[in-house]
């Protein structure tokens, strides 16, 4: 079974090779319509992959909400080797940041409150980086791992932010056209969208159930889902972009051996905060559209510390350091406890037996980074020049 699950572990990472090698307007090509592909998935909704127990317009969100929050946490984990166990603290951060100017204290627009919402959980990243990230290893993700309490703490206790009730009618994102609700009710956005009704292996057109055009409301998700799939495919073009910088490279060296990045004149300390802040930044964007997101309601209770846990699993099950990695395990992790819905009783187990079986499978991570690959090449290469010299020497 191992020698099995090994020999489909190289098939894979071969074809990752052999997409890399492929020329740039090809990959580009391929890139574009797994690109359009996953917009039109909503609406596409294929019979396996679809939820049936559950809006899939809404899981889909979810998923890619979490693969967000799974790119800003790799910045932390896969690039500068920082164990974060309280990133949860960082989400709920942009949220009620967004909750309490757009509709708590302030009726603020959404895309005016959502720069100040990445500056503020940017901010508190800075803030506790700066007295912890001198401490290393298992130091470093008690504390945070704190943090991420205290601030749930703080939201339940402090009635200025909600306390235990949460924050309401958090108002949706703008929408394009006419919105089908409030005074323009009956009216609908600049053109409809059908989605598919599968009858078996038939489909057919349904525009009963149409899509509004990026119109935002409490009755479809798929705008929502849209425009975070626009933004997370933007972060990732300024993932690539700051990986491939001197400050990618310092992360890089930071995370092999911090006290040999030092001697060699790297502000390890420095970059190390910069990953801190950035990492959380974009854990505070994802936490601003989930608070204006369909329901419109956050509460303390919607950031458990469990939900750290799952954003680190996701990294690691993705593979650390690799973006696409990141994104790959945030949308597994997100969408496999809503594909079991439908049978209540088992679904977090066979959830959990699914990531078992990934972890011996691909114990580097679906996805693992390019050096992480070369490494294992050599190794079984070694390996196999060693089993070839004992069987030289057994017939010898």
């Amino acid at each position: 079974m191992s020698t099995a699950l090994r020999a489909v572990a190289a098939n894979w990472d071969r074809m990752i090779d052999g997409f890399h090698r492929k020329p740039l307007p090809v990959r580009i090509a391929v890139m574009v319509v797994i690109a359009l592909f996953f917009y039109a998935l909503p609406l596409l909704r294929p019979p396996i992959i679809t939820t049936n127990s559950i809006d899939f317009g809404g899981v889909m969100f979810g998923v890619v909400a979490f693969a967000l929050v799974a790119l800003g946490l790799n910045i932390v984990i896969g690039y500068a080797g920082l164990l974060d166990l309280g990133y949860v603290g960082f989400y709920a951060v942009g949220a009620y940041t967004t909750g309490v100017l757009t509709a708590y204290h302030g009726a603020w627009p959404f895309f005016l409150v959502l720069p100040i919402s990445i500056a503020v959980t940017m901010v508190f990243g800075v803030v506790l980086g700066a007295p912890t990230l001198r401490v290393r290893g298992d130091y470093l993700a008690i504390v945070t791992l704190g943090f991420g309490e205290i601030i749930r703490i703080c939201l339940v206790n402090v009635e200025w932010l909600g306390a235990a009730a949460g924050i309401k009618d958090i108002p949706h994102p703008p929408s394009i056209g006419p919105n089908p609700e409030g005074p323009f009710a009956g009216k609908k956005g600049l053109f409809d969208i059908p989605r598919v009704q599968w009858d078996g292996i038939v489909p057919s057109l349904d525009w009963d159930h149409a899509t509004h055009f990026l119109t935002f409301g409490a009755g479809d998700a798929i705008p929502y889902y849209w425009l975070l799939l626009s933004v997370v495919l933007l972060v990732i073009a300024a993932d690539r972009l700051v990986k491939a910088s001197r400050v990618g490279r310092a992360w890089e060296a930071t995370r092999e051996d911090e006290d040999a990045a030092e001697l060699m004149g790297v502000p390890t300390f420095q970059y190390k905060l910069m990953a801190f802040a950035l990492g959380a930044a974009i854990g505070g964007m994802s936490g601003a559209f989930k608070a204006s997101g369909q329901g419109g309601y956050i509460n303390p209770q919607t950031f458990p510390l469990l939900l750290s846990m799952l954003f680190v699993a996701a990294v690691i099950v993705g593979g650390a350091g690799n973006r696409w990695g990141a994104v790959a395990g945030g949308a597994l992790v997100a969408y496999l406890p809503e594909r079991f819905r439908d049978i209540n009783d088992y679904r977090l187990l066979l959830f959990g037996l699914a990531l078992t079986v990934l972890a011996i499978w691909r114990p580097e991570g679906l996805l693992p980074p390019r050096r992480t690959r070369r490494v294992k090449a050599a190794e079984a290469e070694i390996e196999a020049i060693e089993e070839g010299e004992l069987e030289e020497g057994a017939h010898a």
